[in-house]
């Protein structure tokens, strides 16, 4: 069994899998357009149905014009903690696909592949000795609007990226919290045969 982060995988898996963890505690360095390209490239590597890609990424690294208007669109809650990442980033998925006769038709895994290049990029960002946390806290109408997305996109999720700082930084309610999350026994969401689970 491996034992990193205070947490233990119960079968033998690659330690970055234990090592990786959302902290919101930033020091706020920079980090510059030539690192943060680097993880967005392993993004692109991600598998897609059909290869096609839905994944979009908007960013803004940290004293640029364009932070300010990506940590508006953050929910309250985040902007405290997230005004401190080196860089944010939106993250968007194409819901429809166009055919080649033009007809516009639902990408059904477009949520799943946008899934698979975050993830991608969150080992990515590990393995260069930064830092990413997701965050489900966004107002998406809002996102939408000041990033001048189109029709047919939709907005997943928003993600901070830093080197870690001393939880100390953090506002009280906060640091608590500022320690790798546990995850469930897979007992609890893998099933043989048949579904089992709530």
């Amino acid at each position: 069994m491996t034992e990193i982060n205070h947490r233990r995988a119960d079968h033998p898996i690659h330690s970055i899998f234990l090592e990786r963890w959302s902290p919101r505690a930033f020091t706020g360095e920079a980090v510059s357009e030539e690192e943060l390209l680097a993880l967005f490239e392993a993004a692109r590597w991600a598998p897609s149905a059909s290869n096609l890609q839905p994944w979009r990424f908007v960013y803004a690294r940290r004293g640029t014009e364009h932070f300010a208007k990506l940590l508006s669109t953050l929910d309250e809650g985040n902007q405290r903690w997230a005004k401190n990442a080196s860089a944010l980033v939106i993250i968007l998925s194409r819901t429809h696909r166009v055919t080649s006769t033009g007809e516009i038709r639902p990408a059904y895994t477009h949520a799943f592949d946008t899934g698979a290049a975050w993830f991608a990029l969150a080992l990515q960002t590990q393995l260069a000795g930064w830092h990413a946390h997701a965050m489900a806290g966004v107002d998406r109408e809002r996102a939408i609007e000041v990033l001048g997305v189109p029709e047919h996109y939709r907005v997943e999720a928003a993600v901070a990226i830093g080197r870690i700082a001393d939880p100390s930084t953090l506002p009280d309610d906060l640091r608590a919290r500022e320690k790798p999350s546990q995850r469930k026994p897979i007992g609890e969401f893998v099933f043989e045969g048949d579904f089992k689970g709530e």
